[in-house]
């Protein structure tokens, strides 16, 4: 594999494990089908459930509202302050008949990393308000002057595609990055140690495997100081690990289940992303 290739695997692998992490800052994925994987970790019974429409919205309340606006600062290789990343609760929505969560995440580079790579870049996503699967994701990218925007329409295997659109067909419970993220935070980790979820990110599909590390960790980030629950990610591709690939997330132990810091060592440098104070 060139150095070509392999930098853009990294972009890609950076969005498809947690988009909090510069909410897609490198990367430029391209869209293809995903690729089944017989040896693929199934999801956990959470996950199944939600996939089966067994456990409904009514049935598990939010943590998150509509209107909810999050900030965090972007630390990268050398640069402490590489990106500012924002992500929104936008709306409840239909969409093709689908009762939906819109969610957003806009990243932008700032000086001085912007001098080195000027990144503006937004992703949307629209999630089932019921079983938590992604119907839709949309990639807006702007990136060092080129422009390419995508519409991605998931389909699950043995569904009907609705509406006059070219549908990307999947596995059942998939998720995208953003819609991922947001699903993390309905898990109850206090009852649930473990959480396998696949997640596709426009090219290649993952099995994104969450892991309770410790119950209650003090974090200290700008927002202030939190009492959080340690979370790890790893990713999986045709039941193999990524290599040189990790994540940390730290949940508030608020009803909000807020992600106040995210931790990642990958090819491309280490990331720290944190929790702004509202600024007024």
């Amino acid at each position: 594999m060139n150095s070509h290739r392999r930098a853009a695997r990294s972009r890609r692998v950076f969005i498809a494990a947690c988009v909090c992490v510069c909410g897609g800052l490198l990367a430029t994925p391209r869209a293809a089908r995903p690729h089944g994987d017989k040896n693929q970790t199934p999801a956990s019974a959470p996950a199944k459930a939600f996939a089966a429409g067994k456990i409904t919205a009514a049935e598990i309340p939010m943590p998150f509202r509509i209107g909810e606006c999050l900030n965090y600062r972007v630390e990268w290789a050398i640069f402490p302050a590489a990106a500012a990343l924002q992500m929104d609760v936008v709306e409840r929505r239909n969409l093709l008949g689908w009762q939906t969560w819109h969610f957003r995440a806009s990243a932008h580079s700032v000086v001085p990393a912007r001098t080195f790579f000027e990144v503006d870049d937004q992703f949307d996503s629209y999630t089932d308000a019921t079983t938590l699967e992604s119907h839709q994701y949309e990639m807006y990218l702007n990136e060092m002057g080129s422009k390419e925007n995508e519409v991605l329409h998931l389909v699950p295997i043995g569904q009907a595609n609705r509406g006059n659109v070219v549908a990307v067909i999947v596995q059942p419970g998939t998720r995208d990055p953003l819609g991922a993220f947001y699903a993390l935070r309905t898990v109850d980790w206090q009852q649930t140690p473990e959480f396998h979820v696949p997640v596709y990110d426009g090219r290649d599909l993952y099995d994104v495997r969450a892991r309770q590390e410790s119950a209650s960790d003090s974090v200290a980030v700008d927002a202030g100081n939190f009492q959080a629950t340690k979370i790890s990610l790893r990713l999986f591709e045709y039941g193999r690990e990524v290599p040189h690939t990790g994540f940390l997330v730290w949940f508030a132990h608020n009803t909000a289940r807020t992600p106040v810091l995210v931790l990642a060592e990958m090819p491309v440098g280490n990331v720290r992303v944190e929790l702004e104070k509202e600024r007024r």
